[in-house]
């Protein structure tokens, strides 16, 4: 095919009716074989990421997946919904409603019920002779009707679209395999002899030939469909919260503005911001858009957009970002971009477009299923045909073929990995680690490099005073005293840092008279007769006062080490030099050596300054730094890591980690963070210590080593009986009994989880 100049398109389209990986596989594949077109299906996210020619219509792409038996959509506009940045309030808002009244999951959980009380009596009747009352037959049977056909339907549906396309699914396995037990449990109570009033089930374990027309299987067919439909209901669950990082990122945003018109302040929603506005900021509120700073100056703290521990000097004609908060004086700040153009938009942009890209791990059971499932009902089919052509009749052939299909029916296999999370999940809720599903399992048995943000993650997150250097005859608590009384009255992040060093130190600070802000210098005051100067050096020149030698070494050092000097004076002499720093977590260095425990890499990765962030890596013992990163860099590197071979973990805390969180192939975000931060990572760390990284990895690799044995005792049980069953040795209901032991055995190792117990 010729290569023409054509412009390539881009559309995410919404698929439906997906009921496991090797479906979004199918599709995957159907949409690759159009000329000109690259799709990447996501069954978690239930989305197709295409890429397309201009010979290719969006109509054409929807056309060829609904010819594959699933339903497709076109994105829904979102400028409309979302026009600024704080319009994510009604997306956000109707997106939970949508959650909580969702009616595919509404339905789902209606047929669960269903199954789960009707079919409890049926189990405990086939397998309690003591409750087999003289018509105890006909009730199972009244019982067992709506489970296989309303609660199963979900199951026969997906078999019946996957048979027209010539393809089979645990889905097909399901359904046939209770529909046959129905049906031969319907032939033996109205032509068999199991309808005769006073017909009892002998709970037997032997194996030996029968004809079958005496038993029921009504036991297999409603405990099956009851136990798998558990298993698709807590995923379908799951599932619904993959939009839920961007609803957390674009909540960030500030919801209403002060807009000045005509020299009138007016309140209005920050949807109705355009380009040009001016727009009020008081101390302590968000910015609402994009801009740049046409009156007064403050310090912006933008920690949770950029990494940056350190509060941002602003003044007229500097720029600000969008839900940053400004922590100091007033601002009147001009938008430049607003909706979709701004910052945080393009930061929620990242975040899907690595959730959408990230590959599907698709579940060992579903893998197996490709193979194993044609094969079981090749089995069946080859087990009726056999024992029709040696001469045994229609019932004993039935029999034979539909305890194949019993036997081979993946009871345990439904509660494989369901039991393992809800335990392993369980337990790590205890020890303040949340793990999101069963696809992140299988990523922490690969990953090799841990990448961790600093800010929040290695560090407090908090400007903290750590060291206070004195010139010779001041005593450091006057220091204390003094400046912590004139640090008090300022909304600085760095003053309110020493302030409550101050406070923790002595106790309590003296009062205040003219308190005074010199903008992006620092502040002046007089405290208990004393006029007082806290600030940068060049606030001291103003007056003419200069540091001595031994201060202005230690106000070099700590500079030089990335820390923040603050020098404080009074009655026209240097005293002293403050530094304040965001303070190394104590068990951050512990949780490192943790980790290299588990053959991890760790890798230090900051939007602060290098000085900085060596310094926090040295502390902790982290070799490897990668400094002053933008939030687009951060996935960058994360990308290049994974480029390079690696399996990659991230921790981070920050809405700007989000997006790496997101394209790692592990995200751990700490629990203390932001929402869009825990929302777009795979585990959350509710304790926000970093020692919980190491036993989060240890846990779900232990609960995927507890499914991988689930899934392998699931399929033994299946595998060695199914020759029985084939050769007529083992009839319908024992197949039951073993199925029903497979379940039990599988539970009973999904509960070993609950001795997990974090590293000392």
């Amino acid at each position: 095919m010729a290569h023409t100049a054509t412009h390539p398109q881009e559309v995410e389209l919404a698929i439906g009716g997906m009921t496991c990986a090797s479906c979004a596989a199918r599709i995957e594949k159907k949409l690759n074989r159009m000329d000109g077109v690259e799709a990447t299906v996501n069954y978690a996210t239930e989305k197709a990421k295409v890429t397309f020619s201009d010979e290719v219509s969006v109509q054409d792409l929807i056309g060829t997946v609904e010819a594959t038996g699933y339903s497709a959509a076109p994105p829904k506009p979102k400028q409309e919904s979302a026009p600024g940045t704080g319009g994510g309030t009604a997306d956000g808002a109707s997106a939970g409603e949508e959650e909580a009244d969702d009616p595919e999951l509404k339905t789902l959980r209606e047929r669960l019920i269903t199954a789960v009380v009707l079919a409890v009596p049926v189990i405990a009747m086939a397998m309690i002779p003591a409750l087999q009352f003289q018509y105890w037959q006909w009730l199972s049977l009244t019982l067992a009707a709506p489970v296989v056909v309303y609660a199963g339907w979900p199951f026969h549906r997906a078999a019946w679209k996957n048979a027209r396309h010539g393809a089979a699914t645990m889905d097909t396995l399901i359904s046939v395999g209770t529909i046959a037990a129905f049906l031969w449990s319907l032939y033996a109570l109205f032509w068999g002899h199991a309808g005769m009033p006073g017909m009892t089930h002998p709970f037997e374990l032997t194996i030996q030939r029968s004809d079958g027309s005496s038993n029921i299987y009504l036991e297999a067919a409603a405990g099956v469909t009851a136990f798998i439909l558990a298993g698709r209901y807590f995923e379908a669950r799951s599932k619904r919260k993959a939009g839920a990082a961007l609803r957390a990122l674009m909540e960030l945003g500030a919801k209403e503005v002060t807009v000045l018109r005509d020299g009138e302040e007016v309140r209005v929603p920050t949807a109705e911001l355009k380009v040009g506005d001016r727009f009020l900021v008081r101390p302590g509120e968000k910015i609402a858009t994009d801009g740049i700073v046409v009156e007064g100056s403050s310090a912006v703290d933008a920690s949770m957009l950029t990494g940056e521990s350190v509060p941002v000097e602003v003044a007229p004609g500097d720029g600000v970002t969008g839900a940053t908060l400004n922590a100091g004086g007033r601002l009147v700040v001009e938008a430049t971009r607003i909706g979709s153009d701004t910052q945080l938009a393009r930061m929620a942009k990242l975040v899907e477009d690595a959730q959408t890209g990230k590959a599907a791990a698709q579940r060992l059971a579903d893998r197996i299923s490709g193979v194993f499932v044609p094969i079981v009902i090749l089995l069946a089919i080859g087990t009726l045909v056999t024992w029709l052509a040696l001469g045994e009749g229609w019932t004993a052939a039935f029999t034979a073929a539909v305890a194949v299909l019993i036997i081979a029916c993946p009871c345990a296999l439904g509660l494989a990995t369901p039991t393992a999370l809800m335990v392993g999940t369980g337990r790590g809720a205890q020890l303040g680690i949340l793990i999101k599903g069963p696809e992140v399992l299988e990523t922490t048995r690969k990953v090799d490099t841990v990448v961790l943000d600093k800010t929040g993650t290695v560090t407090t997150g908090k400007m903290t005073l750590l060291a206070v250097h004195t010139a010779d005859s001041t005593d450091e608590n006057e220091v204390l005293k003094l400046a912590g009384a004139l640090e008090n009255a300022s909304e600085h992040p760095i003053a309110q840092a020493v302030a409550t060093g101050a406070i923790q130190k002595i106790g309590t600070l003296p009062a205040l008279e003219d308190f005074a802000n010199v903008p992006g210098l620092g502040v002046q005051g007089i405290v208990e007769g004393h006029a007082v100067l806290v600030g940068r050096e060049k606030l001291l020149a103003e007056w003419e006062i200069r540091l001595p030698e031994e201060l202005k070494r230690a106000k070099d050092a700590a500079e030089a080490s990335g820390r923040t000097a603050i020098a404080v004076a009074w009655d026209g002499e240097a005293r002293a030099v403050l530094e304040v720093a965001d303070a190394v977590k104590e068990t951050s260095a512990e949780a490192i050596t943790k980790l290299r425990a588990l053959g991890l890499t760790p890798i230090l990765l900051t939007g602060d300054n290098e000085a900085v962030a060596k310094a926090v890596a040295a502390e902790v013992g982290i070799a490897e730094v990668i400094a002053e990163v933008m939030p687009e860099d951060k996935v960058d590197v994360v990308k290049r890591l994974q480029a390079e071979g690696r399996s990659v973990a991230m921790v981070g805390d920050g809405v700007n980690d989000a997006a790496a969180l997101a394209q790692a192939d592990l995200g751990l975000a700490m629990g203390t963070g932001t929402d869009a931060a825990i929302e777009a990572s795979d585990l959350t760390l509710v304790r926000g210590d970093l020692r919980a990284a190491a036993d989060a990895i240890r846990l779900a690799r232990r609960t995927l080593g507890t499914i991988r044995s689930n899934l392998f005792w699931a399929f033994a049980y299946n595998v060695a009986a199914l020759p029985l069953a084939a050769l007529g040795l083992l009839s319908p209901m024992i197949a039951g009994a073993a199925m029903a032991f497979s379940s039990v055995f599988v539970v009973g190792n999904s509960l070993r989880l609950r001795s997990f117990k974090a590293a000392a």
